[in-house]
């Protein structure tokens, strides 16, 4: 595996989480920089070196509601 996708949405209570897709890996955070270091950490608890993702891509789920 070369690399790894995470969902990134808004957390109801307000932060970030992060799931990924292909692998068991979730995680969260209050900041997007602490979010960064928390999904780092996890892909590398998660994986061997020798099978750890040089790659990992982030896609942001945001829902937006606007007035009429």
């Amino acid at each position: 595996m070369n690399e790894i996708m995470f969902i990134i949405e808004d957390a109801d209570e307000g932060g970030y989480t992060a799931r990924s897709l292909g692998a068991s890996i979730f995680t969260e955070a209050d900041s997007l920089d602490e979010l960064y270091e928390m999904i780092r950490d996890a892909v590398r608890c998660h994986f061997d070196e020798a099978v750890l993702p040089r790659i990992i891509r982030l896609h942001f789920i945001r829902e937006e509601v606007i007035a009429v």
